[in-house]
């Protein structure tokens, strides 16, 4: 039997070496380098019929432009953060905390969807028992849904062919595996492998797919950093654990604007759209209550009323604490030193804590009452 040989991938570059480093040489990141089981090129047969055909070139002008159709998902909120409704054949990536309603967000939309289009869910991580319990609690028409609960790749693109559906959720991408990849389910290789293969097929069919990830610890989608480069719209999900609102944000969009924000709460019949987020983030504000302003913040077309509040504290320790939540470090930083330098007001022996309420994550803000 022949010795299996180990490889070790950069999850930030997908960079390749034979032995484990500290730092990737290729992108100069730390801590990036996983183990993974190496497949020779040569038995994989997509590389024996890549060899043999050419691809045909044809001039930019040649090209023919057309708008592209988009359908509602009938939900607007997600309608808004992904420009306008779903596009047909583009492969769309959802990332978010457990627990935050990544499923049952998808759930509600094919429910939808399903009135008017073919729709499929494929489950990897719960059984049919768990999603029937979760429509049910939803209230959701699940006539119209068929589900599939598999994590084998081909299985899985052979039920894409046969059933043929308007749009898939894939639930999620890091359970899946590939019997061409003899790593385990959720590596790098298996990750990268099964979603180009996924991609690859909602180009050739049509099928818009929706993928679910899992985000690590630090809040980035697990695996490798260039599966956010293939698909075409990455989504997160936002919002603090304690509160019941939940936005989504869109990191990059082939078809619309990035940084468009969705805003929902969380109630047990499921996610229910904001129209008006500003009403939420202020409706416990009070102008009479020291260490507390209201911040005014676009995120996308959407302009937004967030409360932000703040608390200075004397340190007791040799370093002083500097606390954002919902704001950039650096962003906190630069300001008390503007303090300092042009107000007087010097902070180096206090503890600095900076909250935006909600759980929204501000990117820039211009205060409008102090």
């Amino acid at each position: 039997m022949a010795k299996t040989k180990t490889i070790y991938s950069c999850t930030e570059c997908g960079g390749q070496l034979p032995k484990w480093q500290g730092q990737c040489p290729h992108c100069r990141a730390w801590n990036t380098l996983v183990e993974s089981v190496q497949t020779p090129a040569s038995a994989n047969p997509r590389f024996q019929a890549w060899a043999s055909n050419a691809a045909p070139v044809q001039l930019l002008s040649e090209v023919q432009t057309e708008e592209t159709p988009r359908d509602p998902s009938g939900i607007d909120e997600l309608d808004r953060v992904l420009g306008g409704g779903i596009v047909r054949g583009a492969v769309i990536l959802i990332g978010g905390d457990p627990g935050i309603g990544k499923s049952t967000l998808l759930l509600q939309a094919l429910s939808s969807i399903g009135q008017q289009r073919k729709v499929l869910y494929v489950s990897g991580e719960e059984s049919p028992q768990q999603i029937a319990l979760r429509a049910s609690r939803l209230t959701v028409d699940p006539s119209r849904v068929r589900l599939l609960a598999e994590i084998r790749l081909e299985a899985i693109l052979e039920t894409l062919k046969h059933e043929a559906p308007d749009v898939a959720v894939i639930d999620s991408i890091q359970t899946l595996y590939t019997d061409q990849v003899t790593s385990a389910p959720g590596s790098v290789s298996q990750v990268r492998e099964c979603a180009a293969q996924l991609t690859r097929m909602a180009k050739q069919t049509g099928t818009t797919i929706l993928l679910v990830g899992h985000v690590t610890k630090e809040g980035s989608l697990a695996g490798p950093r260039v599966l956010e480069h293939m698909v075409d719209t990455v989504l997160y999900f936002e919002g603090d654990s304690h509160s019941s609102f939940r936005m989504i944000r869109a990191i990059k969009n082939r078809f619309g604007a990035v940084n468009e924000l969705g805003v929902f709460a969380m109630t047990e019949r499921g996610l229910k759209g904001v129209s008006n987020p500003s009403a939420i983030f202020l409706s416990s504000y009070r102008d009479d209550v020291s260490g507390s302003c209201v911040l005014v913040t676009q995120e996308g077309t959407r302009p937004l009323l967030v409360e932000i509040q703040a608390l200075v504290d004397d340190a007791h320790g040799f370093q002083p604490k500097r606390l954002a939540v919902g704001l950039e470090q650096n962003r906190l930083a630069m300001l008390l030193a503007v303090l300092h330098r042009h107000g007087g007001v010097a902070c180096f022996d206090q503890d600095v804590f900076l909250n935006a309420v909600g759980g929204v994550k501000i990117s820039v803000a211009r205060p409008i009452w102090r």
